[in-house]
């Protein structure tokens, strides 16, 4: 880490005690979100402090290595895009520890990357719960912007969604209910799948 860098994360941290909230932070503990250090400062802050540096790879680097909430959430806003190379991507994303950052990441990164599709299909093949959160998100995206997947992702993008609706895992399912509503948004004949497949998921829970 050059000492530019090193100042910055020192700066970095520092700041996040005149920001902090114990409220949200003792709120989130309770929900789950467990961080070994959680401030509890807000997004439109973190968004306030991104600003202040731009964007820096080397710098999102040493964040993403810190097992902080806030250093988590800011290295997604600083990371270029164009520093986010597959290799990178899917070592962040084994690495994401909740489901609050699964969603940022996504939102700052996965979508925008050229690759994103690409790399939804293979997170939904994990066993890794929030790398197919992840996976939802970007399909999300991809939806709602228009984009027609292929027959072949179409099928593993239905059938992943359809499992992860019966995996019991909220988070999972919310996210795979998000994309499947997006999907259907699109066309008559995909809202048609998507309500024969909720269809017979309701019929399961009865």
């Amino acid at each position: 880490m050059t000492e530019d860098t090193h100042n910055k994360l020192k700066e970095i941290k520092q700041s996040f005690r005149f920001y902090m909230n114990g409220v949200v932070s003792s709120s989130m503990r309770q929900k789950g979100a467990n961080y070994k250090i959680n401030w509890g400062v807000s997004l439109a802050h973190l968004n306030e402090i991104a600003q202040q540096y731009g964007k820096d790879e080397a710098l999102a680097d040493e964040l993403w290595k810190e097992n902080i909430r806030e250093c988590k959430i800011l290295a997604t806003i600083i990371m270029p895009t164009s520093a986010m190379t597959q290799t990178k991507a899917h070592e962040w994303v084994s690495q994401i520890p909740t489901q609050e950052i699964a969603e940022l990441a996504s939102f700052h990164l996965f979508q925008r990357l050229p690759d994103a599709v690409s790399l939804a299909m293979e997170w939904l093949g994990s066993e890794n719960s929030l790398s197919k959160v992840c996976a939802y998100h970007i399909l999300s995206s991809q939806f709602k912007q228009g984009s027609n997947l292929g027959k072949d992702d179409v099928s593993l993008f239905l059938s992943s969604a359809s499992h992860s609706l019966r995996s019991n895992l909220p988070g999972e399912q919310h996210a795979a209910l998000n994309a499947l509503n997006h999907y259907a948004d699109m066309d008559e004949r995909y809202a048609e799948e998507v309500d024969n497949l909720l269809t017979e998921w309701q019929e399961e829970l009865q």
